[in-house]
């Protein structure tokens, strides 16, 4: 019953203004957040790679409306990847990129311009870019956009959503050789008519598309931090070689797990940073009750 609602405060306006305005709720974020700017993005960064983990690097935003904001969505990642050039960072790295924050409800190509500007920019220093899967409104436009991207960039990676019905039918066109599919279960408030609603039924739907893509020539990547689903990939897995796929896990989120599974397998962690935490921040909690429960606590324990 919680995580409908807190995915609705997620996209309330009246609710980002009461937590971002209370002071406690940061050093909650810090857990899931890496920071409000680039610079601790970088530490966060060096400090994960110091440890033998691979990272994909999330300029938070969403949801743009005004030309100029997707302008400056788009100029941070190009600082990002010219830091990471600078610091011997590039190499392996990953840049996750919402749509919505380069424009995509906005008139014209506005999103796609800016994306083949941030991919352009990225291949130059060495990194790759993975477009990442919003509700359900946005994923043909977002496949749209990828189809043109790998035109030019055929190593673009995306996101698909396993609680999402459709997307058994989306996988039939990503499994290619060489495609770099990131799957996930969702963390987005879906009605039942476009998306399986029981935690059962979702299970079940992302180990139908893990069979499909670890029986592909694509580039598997397994974001999940359920441990029977890990369990599932390395069985599925057995028989591909280890550099043709990877795990995937959200910045402060099983951390031991991470470094477990790094010393055996590629493991990328999602390190979300910037000052628009509030939407990413809601999903997490709506995610798993253990992490609302330690957002509660501290409160109660201050």
């Amino acid at each position: 019953m919680l995580s409908p609602l807190l995915l609705a405060a997620a996209r309330s306006g009246r609710m980002r203004d009461v937590l971002t305005s209370v002071p406690l709720t940061r050093g909650v974020v810090d857990r899931f957040v890496a920071g409000d700017d680039l610079d601790a993005a970088l530490e966060a960064t060096g400090e994960l790679r110091g440890g033998g983990l691979e990272v994909t690097l999330d300029h938070l935003g969403e949801d743009t409306r005004e030309p100029a904001q997707a302008r400056a969505t788009r100029d941070a990642y190009l600082r990002l990847f010219e830091a990471f050039e600078e610091r011997g960072l590039a190499g392996g790295s990953d840049a996750s990129v919402k749509l919505s924050a380069l424009g995509q409800a906005l008139p014209g190509d506005l999103a796609l311009d800016h994306a083949r500007e941030i991919c352009s920019a990225a291949g130059r220093v060495g990194m790759t870019v993975t477009l990442d899967m919003e509700d359900h409104t946005t994923v043909d436009s977002t496949l749209e956009v990828l189809g043109k991207l790998r035109v030019d960039f055929p190593w673009v990676g995306v996101a698909v959503q396993a609680m999402l019905r459709r997307t058994e039918g989306d996988l039939r066109d990503l499994v290619g050789e060489g495609s770099r599919v990131r799957l996930v279960k969702g963390a987005y408030a879906e009605p039942a008519s476009v998306a399986f609603q029981s935690r059962h039924e979702v299970d079940r739907a992302y180990v139908r598309a893990l069979r499909r893509l670890m029986t592909g020539d694509g580039y598997p990547m397994v974001a999940s931090h359920d441990p029977r689903i890990i369990e599932i990939a390395l069985s599925l897995a057995a028989e591909r070689s280890p550099a043709s796929y990877e795990f995937q896990m959200l910045y402060g989120i099983r951390a031991a797990e991470q470094r477990r599974l790094a010393q055996a397998h590629r493991m990328r962690v999602y390190v979300p940073y910037g000052a628009d935490w509030y939407g990413y921040f809601m999903r997490r909690l709506a995610e798993r009750p253990a992490n609302l429960t330690f957002f509660l606590r501290s409160f109660v324990s201050r």
